[in-house]
């Protein structure tokens, strides 16, 4: 106890630190984080690695078992926390990778979906190439990956449902790029792709959106990433849809 005492003393002696160090510490720390995110860019622009030693432990599925795999960015990668609650004893298993672009997901869905070889996949991507996250992207760019993942599945076995994007009127990491209606006229795409290839369609955004086409408080806390109620919300839809696309065809 003394020993606690007298460090805590020690502590209290020390001067804090003048506020312009404050601010070149919190600089410094930024650009270390700022390097090391653009190092493992450089080395693993999908980030492969995110989920190889998960996936190794996964294993194939038991027979019988209708594996599941929800696949797609940070709104998928947030979800799988809540899979427990919303989807109890479901044999689904979350592949989101925060920051995701289309492009990049098509880099590892051989190692993250096909070889966990689920019955059925969710995709739920597109938002951040419309950001820009990994550079400018146009609408058909988007499709051409959309599509490529859905090819690659079907060409496993592998069911695909092609979910709508979610509802955002504006990106607050990247503001004034008017998201909404560009959001719009990719979903209208989704949901006529998926019925020309015999897939499954699920519209989340219908159900999500405001009246200015983003997703309003009560199910986001900054207009991109659903809450706790966004996600309720959205469970339903895409069990439904889950069942549709098991149906034998």
């Amino acid at each position: 106890m003394k020993r606690h005492l007298l460090l805590a003393a020690l502590l209290c002696s020390i001067p804090a630190m003048p506020a312009a160090a404050q601010d070149a510490a919190a600089v410094r720390r930024r650009a270390a984080r700022d390097s090391a995110a653009l190092e493992q860019l450089r080395n693993d622009w999908a980030d492969l690695r995110r989920y190889r030693a998960a996936n190794d432990s996964l294993g194939a599925p038991a027979v019988g078992v209708d594996r599941v795999v929800f696949y797609g960015n940070s709104i998928t990668d947030a979800w799988a926390r809540f899979f427990p609650a919303l989807f109890p004893g479901k044999p689904y298993v979350g592949r989101g990778i925060s920051g995701q672009t289309t492009p990049q997901m098509l880099v590892r869905f051989h190692q993250d979906v096909v070889a966990l070889q689920p019955k059925v996949v969710v995709i739920l991507a597109g938002t951040n190439d419309i950001a820009g996250n990994t550079g400018p992207s146009t609408l058909a760019m988007i499709e051409d990956n959309l599509a490529a993942m859905t090819e690659i599945a079907k060409q496993h076995g592998i069911r695909v449902v092609l979910s709508s994007v979610l509802p955002v009127y504006d990106y607050p990491w990247k503001r004034g790029l008017e998201p909404a209606p560009k959001i719009a006229a990719l979903n209208a795409w989704i949901k006529r792709y998926a019925a020309e290839v015999g897939e499954t369609w699920l519209d989340y955004h219908t159900a999500m959106a405001d009246a200015r086409g983003g997703l309003p408080p009560e199910l986001s806390s900054d207009g991109v990433h659903p809450n706790e109620a966004g996600y309720r919300l959205m469970a339903p839809l895409a069990e439904a849809a889950i069942a549709r696309a098991l149906v034998p065809r």
